[in-house]
């Protein structure tokens, strides 16, 4: 609720490189706030003379942005001794007394003090005034950083049930400063708040004595010149920009792990997953969809035919073989907690499964048409249905098998996706259109006509980018949020058939898709790069699922009849050499005991 009170919007940056800086360094930070050196900046400066001067400037950088930064983490870290011999010996202070005494009000909750330093602040580009040196940065706004002061100030209030101050508050020091009625209108529902505990709900807030008000000094922060006080974490922020670089660069990315900053980051390529481990042919016709589920531990399989198929992981030994449906299982959804399975049938049903014992919990009301496709909330306590019917084609249910809410589009619902922070809700249908929802306000944010039709969509772990797949042979990934395409994939092929695409890998590095002509492809996700082909599939690779606690285990099935596991080079010749000398392990595929085999594999690869 308070994100929609303060019209705070969250940063899109890049696809290319993840937006995690909330300030900028160097001197084109100088330039661009209008700041000057320590003497100013900061009320400190220092200068060397004599033989023994340290250069100018640390290999090229600001000598004293740079000590800035080891004095806020020193002090981040708890090395107070550290940091105030750093001062001492460098001359520089981590910020002026104006800016500390400003971090401190905001803590302490002194309103008045606070604003009072922030009244004495300058635009950037204007020499800070006398015993002040508040400089902010480029588009803030002394208006809005007061709303922020204040509406903590009312909540605070609410908080400690001084309803009379707080209404004070609301009409003499916040409604002048807002001109949007429903911001007012939301913190005036919060007056009618029974408890503190109501409060802390309603608001999204957790009071006084909890982050709040470090969350509240974090924002205004950021609308304060870098030059004059330090983004938070600097260093922190520094190191993830690097560690995100070379994630970026690592064609073969396979490690999910920390990274040490002790050596540049890159990954084997006979780590990443190209090898044929195992074949999986218990299916006895196309199979057309496959999924691990979340903890990796289990790999869900459908396709032509009532059979659905529940195979333990790493052993891969059948656990359950459910008559799931009267004839073909469209597609199938793990529940977040991988406790339910959701299929879908040609039958016209759709059906929830106990992945615990096999046994059926529920089947909802018969559709008109065939279903088509599933995707569960992520509270795990309702999902959504698409299908051909146009009168049902995209609902949400309940456990219970309630429909909470239907969608009333004229079109059939071939596919959809749920971002996993519940915000984005994308359906695919029959007409080479996107419908992309609010799936918390149930509105249509906008539609999107494609080049030709798709024939599937799936949403990154970080709800922010859309992958889809067509049937010319392309699959782009979509900023959500902005509609941008922000990176195209090539070189499979598509037809009349559906053929799935996802994201995979280590720290969700890339893009994997089935084809027309039977193959495996996979492309970094960030530079669009083929990484690459494996021949998997005859006459057709229907879907492909990557292990999302296993970089290096990804299943692919086709209309073969097959499903194929495929790992690393070590672990392939482990597995041979384990199978040409079985100490008790199994050699069957489908069956027998190979997890602890492949388990000792996998823990080494």
């Amino acid at each position: 609720m308070l994100a929609e009170i303060d019209g705070r919007e969250p940063s899109n940056g890049t696809m290319g490189r993840a937006a995690v800086s909330n300030g900028s360094g160097g001197r084109a930070a100088e330039e661009a706030n209008g700041s000057h050196k320590s003497e100013t900046a900061n009320g400190s400066s220092l200068s060397w003379k004599g033989p023994d001067a340290p250069p100018a400037t640390y290999f090229g950088y600001d000598r004293e942005e740079v000590t800035r930064i080891l004095l806020q983490t020193l002090t981040d870290m708890g090395y107070q001794d550290a940091a105030i011999s750093l001062s001492k010996d460098s001359g520089y202070e981590l910020e002026s007394p104006t800016v500390a005494a400003f971090r401190t009000s905001v803590l302490d909750g002194s309103w008045a003090r606070a604003e009072d330093l922030l009244s004495g602040a300058v635009a950037a580009g204007e020499a800070p005034k006398p015993g002040n040196g508040l400089v902010l940065a480029p588009g803030a706004d002394h208006k809005t950083m007061r709303f922020w002061l204040r509406q903590q100030k009312f909540l605070e209030l609410l908080e400690k049930r001084d309803t009379t101050a707080a209404l004070v508050v609301l009409r003499n020091e916040l409604t002048p400063l807002c001109e949007m009625h429903h911001k007012l209108s939301s913190l005036s529902t919060l007056l009618m708040c029974q408890s503190a505990e109501d409060l802390k709900e309603k608001a999204g807030w957790d009071g006084a004595r909890g982050r709040s008000r470090h969350i509240l000094l974090s924002e205004l922060s950021r609308c304060i010149a870098p030059s004059v006080m330090l983004p938070e974490r600097r260093l922190a922020v520094l190191l993830r920009q690097v560690d995100e670089s070379q994630v970026f660069n690592c064609l073969f990315h396979t490690s999910a792990k920390s990274r040490s900053l002790y050596s540049d980051h890159q990954c084997d390529r006979s780590k990443f997953p190209t090898e044929l481990l195992l074949e999986l042919d218990q299916h006895i016709g196309e199979v057309w969809q496959l999924s691990f589920s979340h903890d990796g531990r289990r790999l869900a399989s459908c396709g032509m035919g009532p059979t659905v198929f529940i195979w333990e992981v790493p052993s891969f030994k059948v656990l359950h073989k459910i008559e799931a449906h009267e004839n073909d299982v469209c597609n199938l959804a793990w529940s977040p907690d991988d406790r339910m399975l959701i299929t879908c049938g040609k039958d016209r049903y759709a059906k929830i499964w106990n992945t615990e014992t096999g046994a059926c919990i529920k089947t909802l009301e018969r559709f008109e048409e065939p279903v088509s496709s599933c995707v569960w909330a992520a509270d795990g306590e309702s999902f959504v249905i698409g299908s051909f019917d146009k009168a049902k084609s995209l609902c949400q249910w309940n456990l219970d098998g309630e429909r909470l809410y239907t969608w009333t589009r004229n079109h059939r619902t071939e596919d959809v996706a749920l971002s996993p922070d519940g915000h984005w809700l994308v359906a695919m249908d029959e007409q080479m259109r996107l419908h992309v929802y609010n799936f918390i306000t149930r509105e249509l944010e906008y539609l999107t006509k494609l080049r030709s039709r798709a024939t599937s969509v799936s949403i990154s772990q970080e709800s922010r980018f859309l992958l889809v797949n067509m049937t010319h042979g392309e699959a782009q990934v979509i900023e959500i949020a902005t509609r941008d395409v922000v990176q195209n994939f090539h070189g499979h092929t598509g037809g009349d058939f559906t053929i799935r695409s996802a994201f995979g890998g280590a720290d969700e590095s890339f893009v994997v898709s089935g084809s027309e002509d039977g193959a495996v492809y996979i492309w970094h996700k960030y530079s669009g790069t083929p990484v690459e082909r494996m021949e998997a599939h005859q006459p057709r690779c229907n879907a492909v699922s990557w292990n999302p606690t296993d970089p290096c285990m990804l299943a692919s099935c086709g209309d073969d009849g097959k499903i194929k596991i495929w790992s690393n080079k070590e672990r392939v010749k482990a597995y041979a050499n384990k199978s040409q000398h079985p100490t008790g392990a199994g050699r069957s595929t489908n069956g027998g005991n190979l997890s602890e085999m492949l388990a000792d594999i996998a823990s080494r690869g």
